[in-house]
């Protein structure tokens, strides 16, 4: 309840706060409030285990090479080499993920809609739990900053560093043959092409095996997954048939980013019937582009209930997935936070 009823109260401030100038100032002061409830949690999230485990097995600089995403280990082996706690792990990966979230949410007009959007689907997951491929999401946000800006070398490096944090995240660089200039199918064949390794890193992973093994089990948890690309490709749908004019007259800039994420959403929905694991890791990325896409409902010729409905979905949605899914309540509830200290009542030992 704690989490639906926190989304509730953003989605309220939302609605009280008309002005964008206030909005702007709430964003800051949500923003931080998000990274200490994401980032100091205590035991909760369904990864905290995993990392726990790997970030105590003991590393030494010559193996870090030998892993697929090194620089995740490099992180491990860094933190262990400071004697800091695993938790301040936590810490530094999620501050990657807010970080690039806010280089993208500060391009939006209504950064503050933008950011609680985002809570429901890809805060809880991401940075609340599965904290290395937050950390590439938000490297990832930056990357597409860097697409908006029409710097394609920049965009390259920065998914590749995200690449070597989550191998997953090399799938995205699809998008560098276009950035600049138009459509062409030269560009779309090379897109294909280049997208090919890291769809295949995703499958191949072991992010991918032990998604597999702790999802794929749970019929709840499968659904779970085609529940948010459901949502993704909806959005994706809803952008061609009604928003595309209208976005390209008023935002003509970052038109062909969005349109090209909103065709990734659809076909996330093709992917999610080959393996609704792997379709809802990829479809992660997509978030925050389909953030963006309905923060700006309001700017467009659209009626209003379009927003409404956006909102009553992920209020729908979330309160669905909390009150529903057994993993959920095992993994999030109780909420415990380490802000103030480690509390006594811990089920690992930290030093």
């Amino acid at each position: 309840m704690a989490y639906g009823f926190i989304f509730l109260v953003l989605s309220a401030l939302r609605a009280l706060i008309s002005s964008l100038r206030a909005r702007h100032i709430a964003y800051f002061a949500i923003l931080a409030l998000l990274v200490l409830f994401s980032l100091f949690r205590f035991e909760v999230g369904c990864d905290w285990s995993g990392y726990y485990n790997q970030y105590y097995r003991g590393i030494t600089s010559e193996e870090i090479s030998a892993f697929r995403e090194p620089l995740w280990w490099a992180l491990i082996y860094i933190f262990n080499y400071f004697e800091l706690s695993y938790p301040w792990l936590n810490v530094a990966a999620g501050l990657m993920f807010f970080w690039g979230v806010n280089v993208l949410a500060r391009r939006q007009p209504d950064p503050f809609s933008f950011l609680v959007l985002l809570f429901p689907v890809l805060i809880l997951n991401m940075p609340m739990s599965a904290v290395r491929q937050a950390a590439a999401i938000g490297l990832v946000c930056y990357a597409y900053v860097l697409f908006l800006d029409g710097r394609r070398v920049r965009f390259v490096a920065v998914v590749l560093v995200a690449s070597l944090l989550h191998s997953s995240a090399a799938a995205f660089l699809l998008l560098a043959p276009l950035i600049g200039g138009g459509y062409s199918s030269r560009r779309i064949t090379i897109s294909a092409v280049v997208a090919i390794p890291g769809v295949y890193l995703l499958i191949t992973g072991s992010a991918a095996e032990l998604a597999f093994q702790r999802y794929l089990d749970t019929d709840t948890e499968a659904a779970g997954g085609l529940l948010r690309v459901a949502m993704l490709s909806l959005t994706g749908a809803f952008f061609f048939l009604y928003l595309r004019p209208g976005w390209l007259a008023r935002f003509p800039k970052d038109y062909k980013l969005v349109s090209l994420g909103a065709m990734m959403m659809v076909a996330d929905l093709a992917l999610v019937m080959i393996s609704s694991v792997i379709g809802d890791r990829l479809g992660y990325y997509l978030v925050p582009l389909q953030a963006v896409i309905l923060a700006r409902l309001p700017f467009l010729p659209v009626s209003k209930i379009w927003t409404v409905i956006a909102y009553l979905g992920l209020i729908l949605f979330l309160f669905t997935w909390t009150w529903l899914s057994d993993i959920f309540q095992i993994c999030y509830v109780p909420y415990k936070t380490w802000l103030f200290g480690f509390p006594e009542s811990s089920r690992f030992i930290y030093y």
